[in-house]
């Protein structure tokens, strides 16, 4: 059985920094493309970052050089650090898995950027 689960998420003030973590298990996190999504009120779910399999990284221009996502493999565990957050950050973040045919989510993490 597949899980994803994410935490971190919480209440911070603008240019503020928060670290979202999911921690997967029935799957090996470095095989996998894995991503953060997230989700405001009202609005699609977009992503966020994304780390392949290789290791190449890639970023939504709104996030560029204020997030950085990770993984470390011995904790199969997959990393997003939130720096400078603004409130239009304020959203649900889930983690994501793809491998072929697989696709996972995880339950998703609130995050506020609120002064």
């Amino acid at each position: 059985q597949v899980q994803l689960v994410e935490s971190g998420g919480g209440l911070v003030q603008p240019g503020g920094s928060l670290r979202l973590s999911c921690v997967a298990s029935g799957i090996i996190v470095s095989i996998y493309d894995m991503g953060w999504f997230r989700q405001a009120p009202g609005k699609q779910r977009e992503l966020v970052a994304i780390i392949i399999s290789g290791g190449s990284t890639n970023y939504v221009d709104s996030v560029k050089g204020r997030f950085t996502i990770s993984r470390d493999n011995a904790k199969n565990t997959l990393y997003l650090q939130m720096n400078s957050l603004k409130p239009e950050d304020t959203a649900v973040y889930y983690c994501n898995a793809n491998l072929g045919l697989s696709h996972y989510w995880g339950q998703g993490t609130q995050v506020t950027v609120s002064s």
